[in-house]
């Protein structure tokens, strides 16, 4: 009886709508507003300007970039009521004299105070060094650049899953702990229990304090394409986004230790250009897209940032001979092969739109790429260059000859990638895009660490 009477009550509760918030976000208020009509928002206080009679505050909830401008009472006021406080007030749209949508508020409730002397890192007004917001991870979102930034970055992933589901993709989760190094260059971080007890019960049972636990050398992953070409061969066309992690000492601003990949695998690929193109479209398709989802956020993080980026312009392409030609005649050419972040750079300037390297030597690339059939010394491989990052794109045809892929194997620990070409093999194809360097290339931001939440790199790891 009782638990009939606590279900009866539950529901007359959820029936009544008591359990659901009657205030609305900023956007929603802004993009459908009534004058006259009754609203309540919730969100921070951005700036106050006190005046005789009345208060104005600007209020932001993150949900876009512009502030809603609160009309309040100066008996309204009280000392908890300051920038960067959180308020809950309800009030009646109106129009400013300058035609400005505001609020004018009937109740104001402080929920959270913000004393700004007792070490709030930010001032009102105030436009912050990123350099300086970065030290205060925990509280940068409350900054209009960084939240600006956030919403690009939703928006960004929002379409690209949007493109990919409209292309008819599989959208596949890879795995975060995985046993191979897929680029084998070693830069990988090894998983093993912090545990010692579990340590020392499994290395009793046989284990080496290499392989415990999962009875391999265990790392978090550098890149999912390996799986993805798995799976690419018994379900056609196949994408994956997540994070991935590179052991690098580097502290650039470039690098980090972990990041996010979008990676995408092609069925019946037997062409570079086609690759190419599937780039193309969906680098085209995302900074339009964003752009226009998310113009003033762009404004916001780069008042020179006015149109979206090369949509009526062909990606130019070089082979990588011909990429080395143009350096050694600008004076840039090096005795080291390959092509380097200032060489990169060089390349876009040249160009003035991004460029597509093709037909790289393959001592230089990974043992998964298809040998050319235009030369034997090359591989079927692109890296795409873009303004600020250089490389922002790696792909390649994949080796579907199975003698040829047994020759360059790494490790017999990847035999299974070996016998995909034993059984329906395909021709395939695919690529790697860093969204982090996407996003600086998009919005212009010059340091990595400033496009995701909390980012990690050698020797920090606060959060």
């Amino acid at each position: 009886m009782l638990c009939r009477r606590v279900c009866i009550k539950l529901k007359k509760y959820f029936i009544s709508g008591q359990n659901h918030s009657k205030y609305s976000v900023i956007s929603s208020v802004l993009e459908k507003a009534k004058i006259g009509e009754v609203a309540e928002i919730k969100g921070w206080v951005k700036s106050l300007r006190i005046q005789k009679d009345h208060i104005f505050a600007d209020v932001n909830d993150g949900s876009c970039a512009q502030k809603l401008q609160i009309l309040i009472p100066k008996h309204l006021k009280t000392d908890a009521l300051t920038y960067g406080s959180s308020v809950h007030i309800a009030g009646k749209l109106s129009k400013s004299p300058r035609g400005q949508l505001e609020l004018l508020a009937e109740n104001v409730t402080v929920l959270g105070k913000c004393v700004v002397l007792d070490g709030y890192p930010f001032n009102p007004r105030t436009a912050h060094p990123p350099e300086y917001v970065r030290q205060y991870l925990h509280l940068r979102s409350r900054t209009n650049y960084f939240s600006a930034i956030l919403r690009v970055r939703n928006a960004l992933t929002r379409h690209i899953h949007e493109y990919f589901a409209s292309k008819n993709y599989l959208h596949i989760n890879t795995p975060i702990l995985t046993s191979n190094d897929c680029e084998g260059a070693g830069e990988v971080f090894k998983v093993q229990p912090e545990n010692d007890e579990t340590i020392k019960v499994m290395m009793q049972e046989g284990c080496n304090r290499d392989t415990v636990y999962f009875g391999t050398k265990t790392y978090l992953t550098v890149s999912g394409q390996l799986h993805l070409e798995s799976i690419c061969r018994g379900m056609g066309n196949v994408y994956t986004l997540g994070p991935t992690f590179r052991a690098e000492n580097s502290r650039s601003r470039l690098h980090l230790s972990e990041f996010y990949m979008l990676e995408a695998e092609i069925a019946f690929c037997e062409s570079i250009l086609k690759l190419q193109d599937v780039i193309e479209d969906l680098l085209k398709y995302l900074f339009v897209e964003t752009w226009n989802t998310n113009e003033s956020d762009m404004f916001l993080i780069d008042k020179n940032n006015r149109a979206p980026k090369w949509t009526n312009k062909d990606f130019i392409t070089l082979t990588y001979d011909e990429a080395r030609n143009i350096l050694d005649k600008k004076g840039l050419i090096s005795t080291e092969e390959g092509i380097n972040k200032e060489q990169e750079l060089a390349l876009v300037d040249y160009c003035k739109v991004p460029v597509f390297v093709t037909q790289w030597p393959k001592d230089l690339k990974s043992f998964y790429m298809k040998e050319s059939p235009l030369d034997s010394t090359k591989v079927d491989a692109l890296d795409l260059l873009a303004p600020i990052t250089g490389e922002i794109v790696g792909g390649s045809l994949r080796e579907d000859n199975y003698d040829k892929l047994k020759r360059k194997l790494p490790s017999e620990q990847l035999n299974w990638y070996l016998e995909l070409r034993k059984f329906g093999n395909i021709p395939t194809g695919g690529f790697g895009l860093g969204l982090e360097r996407i996003m600086q290339v998009l919005c212009n931001i010059s340091n990595i660490k400033d496009t995701l939440p909390f980012p990690r790199w050698p020797h920090n790891c606060d959060m």
